[in-house]
């Protein structure tokens, strides 16, 4: 890496350079977020690799964002982002939780092994299409799967349009694969739960070694849990790689959109039920049920969409109801200060 870099090796294109007045062009400079820490934000520009601190005016910021600096190197404002990737805050915490801004391509990776899950690999489609990302399947351990395209058409099923690529991550050359996503001032994401090997194929696509790598448990293919922060990285390619937590509790909130895009084919079937109100289980005229009975749509595939609907309307029902609270506490202490301030007048 150099110390200097262009804005589009930055991924700048024309829809951040439309936001800028002419004014900002001249005066500000412009900024991409490559790490966020607890007490400040790490930026690459033009100049190269600088500190910001975050204060209390500081709006939540994303790795990945673009934001504009004052000629003093403050922030000014946060760009309008073209994806984000969020989600229902991990734990008992009602909040939600940005992962990254501004990504091209998502990486939804999962192994071939004991741990293959299509559930978890719809999940992560639906906050991918929610996000405004496009998705590609990337399924590794392709050296220790005997039949590594059963997989692929299992995957493959879900979408017949969808990207599905089997890799060995250990193999440089068996990773070009994925070459095509990964041109100049192109953002990745790479989204998946521990152990699927994700540090080990951003290891080979770096060309070196940045991320700690663990071995899986034998009993259950299952991983440890081995990053643990979120951060931007240029690739020889002239992408730029961003890398993610293993995220076991992921809970989708605000997500209507994603998960109807994800099962599209549902969304459709139900528009033809003879009730508006079909909910799919004994009501006769449900084509859902009739693509059930006939083998055009798999059951698993409903169960899923019907959990995945419950688990965003619930995270959204409860995320609102924490706004409405938050901004009645609000006023009350707006009306405390407005009191306290007139007493003091008098």
């Amino acid at each position: 890496m150099t110390n200097q870099y262009s804005l589009p090796q930055l991924g700048w294109n024309h829809f951040f350079q439309q936001q800028l007045s002419l004014e900002e062009w001249e005066s500000c400079s412009i900024a991409r977020v490559i790490g966020v820490e607890r007490s400040q934000l790490i930026l690459l520009a033009e100049a190269g690799k600088q500190n910001l601190n975050i204060t209390h005016s500081t709006p939540p910021i994303a790795v990945g964002d673009w934001i504009l600096l004052t000629d003093g190197g403050l922030f000014h404002r946060l760009f309008e982002r073209s994806s984000l990737f969020s989600r229902k805050a991990a734990g008992t915490k009602v909040n939600t939780q940005l992962i990254a801004a501004n990504v091209d391509t998502a990486f939804i990776v999962c192994s071939m092994n004991m741990d293959f899950n299509l559930n978890r690999i719809e999940r992560y489609l639906a906050l991918t299409n929610e996000s405004g990302a496009d998705p590609v399947i990337v399924l590794t351990k392709a050296d220790c799967c005997e039949n590594p395209q059963e997989f692929v058409q299992k995957a493959q099923e879900l979408d017949q349009l969808l990207n599905v690529i089997a890799v060995n991550s250990l193999d440089k050359g068996n990773v070009k694969q994925l070459d095509p996503w990964c041109n100049n001032g192109k953002t990745i994401a790479f989204l998946g739960s521990s152990g699927v090997g994700k540090s080990t194929l951003i290891n080979t696509l770096l060309g070196s070694i940045t991320q700690e790598t663990s071995s899986i448990r034998e009993d259950d293919s299952k991983g440890r849990h081995t990053t643990t922060s979120r951060s931007l990285h240029l690739l020889e390619s002239g992408g730029l790689l961003l890398d993610s937590p293993g995220m076991r509790e992921l809970q989708l909130a605000d997500c209507e959109q994603g998960v109807e895009e994800t099962f599209s084919e549902i969304v459709d079937l139900a528009t033809t039920c003879r009730f508006a109100d079909c909910t799919h289980t004994s009501e006769p005229g449900c084509n859902v049920r009739e693509a059930i009975a006939n083998g055009s749509l798999d059951e698993r595939r409903l169960l899923s969409y019907q959990k995945l609907m419950r688990e965003q309307a619930f995270n959204s029902a409860t995320l609102a109801e924490k706004r409405a609270k938050d901004k009645e506490f609000g006023k009350m202490v707006r009306s405390v200060m407005k009191g306290k301030q007139k007493a003091k007048d008098l």
